[in-house]
């Protein structure tokens, strides 16, 4: 189904945002007040407009209503970027992702009521971290304190054997979830104890980050 989204920012970040979401199918609308950023991303996006988003005036023109979400992609002006967000709960925007410099910036968007906070310096930081510390990690999204999902390269020693002869959820507490062929095949997303894990294969598993760990999936 095509969306509709309001990208406010055009720094890295936003653009990165704007761009994927319109490459995806989607209505995308950029604002950012640098009329030179504006003119960098006018021609990859739906529409991008120079205003100042801390403008009520400004807010209330565009119709943030109008959009399935908004992100608020403001980067080192955290006055602007609480600003703006205050102006977007105003005027009743749908749902609102909101870049975070700091903790202490992320704790004030929260109690401003923004849905979702993220924190891509952070983020980033953590995952080159893990991948220093285990190669075979592609992506991991933490799903509590305790659980996270992982997408890791097959490791060599699972190669060859297939899901019933590893198992890896009574011996670990871990559960493969969906495999990925790296050669150009589909996404298996219902794997059963008799698919076997092929060299360079890319598996997607949930467990406890204890359980991962003893993997060295973590």
């Amino acid at each position: 189904m095509k969306k509709s989204f309001l990208v406010i920012g055009a720094g890295r970040f936003g653009k990165s945002v704007a761009r994927t979401l319109f490459a995806a199918g989607h209505d995308v609308m950029v604002v950012d007040k640098d009329e030179t950023l504006i003119q960098q991303i006018s021609g990859e996006v739906t529409d991008a407009i120079a205003a100042d988003i801390t403008s009520e005036a400004c807010v209330k023109a565009i119709g943030v209503r109008d959009f399935d979400a908004v992100v608020l992609a403001i980067g080192f002006d955290v006055q602007a970027s609480i600003m703006a967000a205050i102006l977007l709960i105003e005027k009743e925007a749908r749902y609102i992702v909101a870049k975070a410099q700091t903790d202490l910036h992320g704790k004030v968007l929260e109690k401003i009521g923004i849905n979702r906070i993220i924190y891509p310096e952070r983020d980033m930081g953590q995952k080159i971290a893990r991948s220093l510390i285990a190669p075979t990690i592609i992506d991991m999204i933490e799903l509590s304190d305790e659980y996270s999902v992982v997408e890791v390269k097959a490791p060599a020693d699972m190669v060859g054997k297939t899901l019933l002869e590893l198992n890896l959820r009574a011996r670990y507490g871990v559960s493969v979830i969906a495999f990925r062929r790296n050669n150009g095949g589909k996404t298996n997303i219902s794997p059963i104890a008799e698919d076997v894990v092929e060299a360079n294969d890319i598996i997607v598993a949930i467990g406890e980050n204890k359980s991962l760990q003893k993997l060295d999936w973590v």
